[in-house]
């Protein structure tokens, strides 16, 4: 999860949302990624779909089965949808998304009995900090609207 909140730095750096996901398998980062929605003008430039297309791209499979998606926050229905298509059998996930989760919150698709695939699915891995900079993040951002809007 280190290595996934690295990759949520450089993206809080870029003025991203700061979510950062790496794929393992065999003990070796095959894949990792942080937003960059705003950077790409993409809206699929998840953290979580630019790792497993780093990992099907080291792979060379698009199916990552015996890899695990460590990523920072929990990732919503569009790349809970990849994450299951892409068969990876293991998600762990630091911060519930309240709003837009997939995996447990609001949604649970990783976990859904009509899908043909299963997700093993952990949560609250280095919570406090991952947590943090998604905090940090939106209370800069709220700080720099309400300083746009007195000074015109």
């Amino acid at each position: 999860m280190r290595l996934a909140f690295e990759e949520a730095e450089k993206a809080y750096e870029l003025g991203e949302i700061p979510v950062g996901a790496v794929i393992v398998k065999d003990d070796r980062v095959i894949g990792r990624g942080g937003n960059r929605v705003e950077t790409l003008k993409d809206p699929t430039a998840h953290a979580e779909i630019i790792a497993i297309g780093a990992a099907s791209d080291t792979t060379g499979y698009s199916r990552l089965v015996d890899a695990t998606m460590y990523v920072t926050l929990e990732p919503c229905p569009m790349c809970a949808g990849a994450i299951v298509l892409a068969r990876i059998p293991r998600l762990v996930y630091s911060v519930s998304d309240t709003q837009a989760g997939a995996c447990g919150s609001v949604y649970d698709i990783c976990r859904d009995g009509c899908l043909n695939h299963k997700v093993d699915v952990a949560s609250g891995v280095m919570e406090q900090e991952c947590s943090l900079i998604l905090k940090n993040f939106f209370k800069s951002i709220r700080c720099r609207n309400k300083n746009q809007s007195i000074g015109g």
